[in-house]
């Protein structure tokens, strides 16, 4: 199985570092993207920001590219709303489509239809300055970057077109102060289509316990039916083991 990772807001691939450690011991495949406009040493092009039909493009060309092989395709938090756009693409190059406390869109959804009063104060505050970049929120990792405002507020055009036999996954991050994504959850825990874990650590989990996170996604059954490869499946009804508690106080950032 080859993982295709795709980062939240803010983040670069690099956030995926620990889980795909993990997972390439197991003997997986692993790519992680740093999405456009996030790129260590600042965007190509400053004045002209990504929007979130960039951002599904270039997702498009890497999951065109994996030469045919089982594919999972795991979109962090914002990123659920890129993978679902590849998903509507390309949903027949796919065995798993993986949500990891994320946005799951319907046709016409945005990421600030989506979320909450506080993250989108947050959005308008971080983009105050130029209108066009989100700032860093306090407390991210040193190698984040502003993310472009545009990708937050496009809305995401889908025509339905996933594949019927691509395995759904959500992973939730349990309840965290802000949470955007606990009535999503819940939803999702009723619909047969989908199978929902659990790994209590707050929202950025593959930060927070990637060995577990690596754990639950090295155990996806394929959707070919074909015998695991790595790992174990998840216990029915217990996460994997967790890492650090989430941090109280400030909504965690995406």
């Amino acid at each position: 199985m080859k993982f295709v990772m795709v980062p939240g807001g803010w983040q670069g691939g690099w956030v995926f570092d620990s889980v795909a450690a993990e997972l390439r011991r197991d003997g997986h495949q692993v790519e992680a993207v740093t999405l456009a406009g996030l790129e260590a040493d600042g965007p190509v092009e400053r004045d002209r920001p990504p929007n979130l039909d960039d951002h599904i493009a270039q997702v498009v060309e890497v999951v065109a590219r994996s030469n045919g092989q089982p594919i999972a395709l795991c979109g962090h938090s914002y990123a659920g709303m890129v993978i679902a756009g590849v998903a509507d693409r390309l949903g027949d190059r796919l065995d798993q489509l993986v949500f990891i406390d994320a946005y799951v869109p319907a046709d016409g959804d945005s990421c600030w239809s989506l979320t909450s009063d506080t993250f989108r104060e947050l959005f308008i505050a971080g983009a105050a300055s130029d209108g066009r970049w989100v700032a860093v929120p306090d407390g991210l990792d040193p190698r984040a970057r502003a993310h472009p405002l545009a990708s937050f507020v496009q809305t995401i055009r889908l025509e339905g077109n996933p594949s019927p036999a691509l395995r759904r996954t959500y992973v939730s991050g349990g309840a965290w102060q802000g949470s955007p994504f606990l009535e999503l959850t819940d939803r999702l825990r009723d619909d047969p289509a989908w199978q929902v874990h659990e790994i209590p650590v707050g929202h950025n989990i593959a930060r927070r316990d990637p060995k577990g996170l690596a754990a639950l996604l090295g155990a996806l059954p394929p959707a070919t039916g074909k015998p695991q490869t790595a790992g174990e499946p998840p216990t029915a009804g217990k996460p994997p083991t967790a890492g650090e508690p989430p941090t109280a106080g400030k909504p965690q950032a995406f």
